[in-house]
Parts: C-alpha cells; structure tokens; sequence
C-alpha cells in the first residue's frame, strides 16, 4: 500500500533546507496546526511575522500548487486526526474492557519487540559514554513527551552532577538556559510524532554549538535525526487516542540501568546521601522502603533478576 505523503510530512523532510522565514511559518504550522489550517496566507503571515507572499512560496516549496491546495491537504490532514477518536471507537466500540487492555498491552509488547529488534547497540554504547563523558548534559522533551524527559532528568542526577531539563513553553526562554552549551557539553532530546519543532530549535542550536547531539525518536526519517549523531530508535504509533510511549521509555530506563553500572560507586554515594536527607530531615518514615538496594549496584542485571526470581519461588 502506498504511504500517503502528508503536509506534515513534506515539512519535516524539507525543514532543514528551507529559509529562516520559511522556518518561522513550518514552527507555527507545527504547533498550531488545528489553527494554520483554517487561515488564509495573508492571516498566516500577519500572525508569524512575514509578508503574504513568503507564505505563499512556502507551499510552492512544499510542492504544491498553490497556497489554497496546500491549506486543503492541511485541512484534510487536521481532520484525520481528529476522526483518531473515531478509529478506535470503531476497533475496540464492541470490545469487552478486559479486551481493551488485553489488545493495548499486546500492543505495546508488539512495540518493545520492535525496538529491541531495531535499536542500534552501538549509538546505544555512544550515548552512554556521550552522557557520562559531557561536562553538562541538557535535556528536552515536550509535550507528551516530556514525562520521558523529566524520568531520564531525574535518573541521570543520580548518576552525575550538571544535568539541566530544559522546561519552558518559550523557545526564546529554552535559548537562555543554553546560553553557554558548547563543544565539551551534550543534550538529548526526545520526541515523536507530530515532531516539536521547539525541539528540533533546540537540538539546531546545540550542533551549531558543536554540543554533542542524541536524539530519542522513531525512524531515521525523523527530523530530529538532521542534527544528531547519535540516534537511539524506539518504535511509538498511535494505538488509541494517545500515542504509545512505552517503548521509548523502556529504551530509556535501559540507558539509565546501563549508566548507573558504569558508575556503581557514584550511585550509590548519591542515593546514601539522598536517604541521609531524608532521614534527617524526616521526609519519610521509618516504615518506609529502602530506597538503596546494594546489590543492584553490586552485582549483573542477569544474576539481580535470577536473584530475585528465587526469592519469588
């Protein structure tokens, strides 16, 4: 069957050849696409800041005819997404709830497969020691992939100092916390699609910096791979009328279970220091779990898990 080659599409393949106006106008479309797809050109311009006809030659450099046939296939692409709620009522509308979640969770497995079988063991292996060698390491995420984002920020202060989220709606504002990022320094940033292009800002400033560049995303046509070194593939598609994240944060906890057995001395002073506060400070009780587990630290993943499935015997 053949793909259908969307708007968006075309955009994401062209940005990172196109003009810094014709930038401005692919951002906006991006992350206001409900609104971009029922303006005309003259509305658009006005609302980014450029004239009528730069919009205008930014569809005939998306291929098409003409503003009004782009603002169509716009259209069109805006309204299949919103009819997703429709799609799945139609797939699981009969569904049993015990179906439901029997279907999505083999969905998601379907999803682990598929990276295990496609993530590359070496930008894997470079991300790590990108990540351990860097004297800072910046993260970004947005929207729903920000939860992926704050979950890798908080791991990776236990394994060293000097990480920085980058957390601002404002990309002038993720600009000013990246203020002094250079060679000796590295970011990685995570999404999937529709793309952040806050994102892919991010990322453009950070190579333009010569900042080391790893990029958690879906396919090597994504366009957060334009400015990556270094890219770690984890599979994520729409299965209800939220995408799958499952797999790209498996992908992470592994990086950060790989990361924490490099510095196995490092992780646990932190943690003791961490459960000292804690104590101090009586933040938690003393019924309460103890958050330092020596042997995780101490021994392989492989003899940790056949540890504790004898426990569990």
């Amino acid at each position: 069957m053949e793909v259908k080659y969307d708007t968006i599409s075309r955009i994401n393949d062209k940005f990172n050849r196109m003009s810094k106006s014709h930038k401005k106008i692919a951002t906006f479309i991006i992350d206001h696409y409900e609104q971009a797809a029922f303006m005309t050109a003259a509305k658009l311009g006005k609302t980014v800041g450029i004239s009528e006809s730069t919009v205008v030659r930014f569809a005939y450099a998306l291929d098409y005819e003409g503003y009004p046939e782009f603002q169509e296939a716009l259209a069109e692409w805006v309204k299949d997404k919103l009819n997703s709620v429709q799609k799945i009522g139609a797939k699981y509308g009969k569904s049993t709830q015990s179906e439901i979640l029997t279907s999505v969770l083999n969905a998601d497995i379907e999803k682990i497969d598929d990276t295990i079988d496609h993530v590359d063991p070496q930008a894997f292996e470079a991300a790590v020691d990108i990540i351990l060698n860097a004297r800072h390491v910046y993260i970004i995420g947005l929207r729903s992939c920000k939860p992926l984002a704050e979950f890798l920020h908080f791991y990776l202060n236990m394994v060293r100092s000097d990480v920085v989220l980058l957390d601002s709606t404002s990309i002038s504002e993720t600009f000013e916390q990246m203020l002094r990022i250079d060679e000796k320094d590295a970011i990685i940033g995570i999404s999937f699609p529709r793309y952040s292009m806050r994102t892919l800002k991010a990322m453009e400033m950070a190579n333009d910096r010569n900042a080391k560049v790893i990029t958690i995303t879906d396919t090597i046509h994504s366009p957060m791979c334009l400015y990556s070194s270094c890219n770690l593939m984890a599979r994520s598609d729409m299965v209800s009328i939220v995408d799958s994240l499952v797999a790209p944060l498996s992908l992470i906890n592994a990086l950060v279970v790989a990361l924490c057995l490099k510095r196995p001395d490092e992780v646990k002073h932190n943690l003791e220091t961490l459960e000292y506060a804690w104590d101090n400070y009586q933040v938690y009780l003393k019924d309460e779990i103890n958050f330092i587990d020596e042997d995780l630290l101490n021994t392989s993943l492989q003899t940790q898990m056949e540890q504790r499935r004898k426990k569990q015997v």
